[in-house]
């Protein structure tokens, strides 16, 4: 996220984000002026005509100020509304009256505001809102009081307020997501709006997170079911924003956003593989000569060495980092699979899914769901790939010894793959054992059951053998 500060600033995500509210309106940002190319304090009254005295002047009459200038306020003046309250009545709000107060403003500015039905549309039928948002400095509209202002605010807030308006597609947080932070935050870059990541000494946000396994995958799960959603939808940074104001960096940042969940698939894959390895007691990888060894050692070495420079830059411990790595190979296998699967159903299908709310830690009990075992199918397919790999490494230990020790050399590369996993997922068993010290007898059964079938479908299969076979040659001797 710090690197983004050089493109477009970084990703919301949903937590500890300060906005400026005319982004959230659906507005673009303000138009930065341009600095004059030279002054013409050093020269003579004749050549600041031909060098810019003129444009220098110019720029003057075109200056603006404040924050939002140039683009919806033009000179730095304050909309007012008068005659919001009418005798007898009670609080009556009326558009008309609100244009009245603009009534000082010259024939460009009123040019660049809406219409009434614009207005209407885009942020609903509440003229009160609606001048606020045409303030640059925020506030309420003059006149108003505090029971006109509450049968207003009950009045948007309402159920039906946003209905035929823009609420949810270009204003506010945009619909269409489980993870609508992301969503957001990726249509006001692409309006041209900036971000930029700030981490004080002093903590500016403090939240709560789940510290149970099962709702840790069930948040991750959420996630990972909303790019998901996103990839599949108009908004996938892939084909939509393309004209607008999105730098191409920045869409490489959201497109690794939403394609993360489908990893899953070839993670699932290498994660396998070294107990088909040690069981079938072949390597799928083939002899590599010289140059592809090189190339090999290449490649993992770049891996190490921008690990190395990310923990430098970021200051992130060498024990958070592999926290995070254990917890990304758990999340892989298990939520972001699910979230792959439950996507397409979804999307392609109409079949949908109930996503459960996080549940957070309270401060009472800040501890007191960490050992708490909740049961959800999320927990299987770790379980089976961690039963998978132990089976395999002892099988392959046994193949070992049987056959000599002439066969340990091809050994290490398998059980180096294979603990690999085992140590990957590791976090995962302990989680589950618990207080308990031992693992749910649900999650064994259907752990056990899944690696059988998996094992003996391979079996079955042999993918490793020949299927055709030659000629039977038989002795027939003279009469053949």
């Amino acid at each position: 996220m710090r690197g983004l500060d050089g493109i477009q600033g970084p990703v919301y995500v949903g937590t500890g984000c300060v906005f400026n509210r005319q982004s959230l309106y659906g507005y673009d940002p303000p138009v930065s002026e341009k600095r004059p190319k030279m002054t013409c304090d050093c020269w003579p009254s004749w050549c600041c005509c031909c060098c810019g005295g003129s444009r220098k002047s110019k720029s003057k009459k075109k200056g603006r100020g404040g924050l939002f200038a140039g683009v919806f306020y033009p000179k730095k003046k304050k909309l007012k509304a008068k005659n919001y309250m009418k005798k007898g009545s009670g609080p009556v709000f009326d558009l008309e009256e609100i244009e009245e107060g603009l009534e000082g403003y010259e024939e460009l500015e009123k040019s660049s505001l809406m219409s009434q039905k614009n207005f209407e549309k885009r942020f609903g039928q509440s003229p009160v809102f609606i001048t606020s948002t045409l303030m640059e400095d925020g506030g309420l509209p003059e006149g108003t009081n505090s029971s006109s202002l509450i049968k207003e605010a009950i009045h948007v807030i309402s159920c039906g307020y946003e209905e035929k308006t823009e609420w949810g597609k270009e204003v506010g947080w945009i619909y269409g997501s489980v993870t609508e932070d992301i969503l957001t935050g990726f249509k006001m870059h692409c309006r041209g709006w900036k971000s930029v990541y700030c981490m004080p000494k002093r903590a500016a946000f403090k939240g709560s997170a789940p510290i149970n396994l099962s709702d840790r995958l069930h948040q991750v799960l959420r996630w990972a079911l909303g790019s998901i959603e996103i990839f599949l939808s108009h908004h996938c940074p892939l084909w939509y924003g393309y004209g607008g104001k999105l730098k191409w960096l920045q869409r490489l940042a959201y497109i690794n956003t939403i394609v993360y969940p489908f990893t899953s698939i070839p993670l699932l894959a290498y994660c396998t593989i070294p107990a088909v390895c040690l069981l079938s007691g072949k390597f799928i990888i083939p002899s590599l000569n010289n140059l592809a060894s090189m190339w090999f050692l290449g490649l993992f070495l770049s891996i190490i060495v921008t690990g190395v420079l990310e923990l430098r830059w970021s200051g992130v411990s060498i024990e958070d980092w592999w926290r995070n790595e254990q917890f990304w190979v758990i999340a892989g296998v298990s939520a972001h699979l699910f979230a792959v699967f439950q996507g397409l159903l979804k999307v392609l299908a109409g079949i949908d899914t109930n996503f459960t709310v996080t549940a957070k830690a309270a401060d009472d009990t800040e501890f007191g769901e960490l050992y708490l075992f909740k049961w959800t199918t999320l927990l299987i397919p770790p379980t089976t790939l961690i039963i998978l790999n132990m089976v395999g490494v002892v099988a392959g230990l046994s193949d070992a010894i049987n056959n000599g020790y002439s066969s340990w050399g091809p050994l290490f590369g398998k059980l180096f793959f294979a603990f690999w996993v085992i140590t990957h997922l590791y976090p995962f068993l302990k989680g589950l054992l618990g207080r308990q010290n031992r693992t749910p007898t649900i999650v064994v059964l259907w752990s056990v059951l899944l690696a059988s079938i998996f094992s003996l479908l391979w079996v079955r299969i042999d993918p490793f053998l020949p299927k055709q076979t030659g000629p039977i040659l038989k002795q027939c001797g003279v009469e053949c």
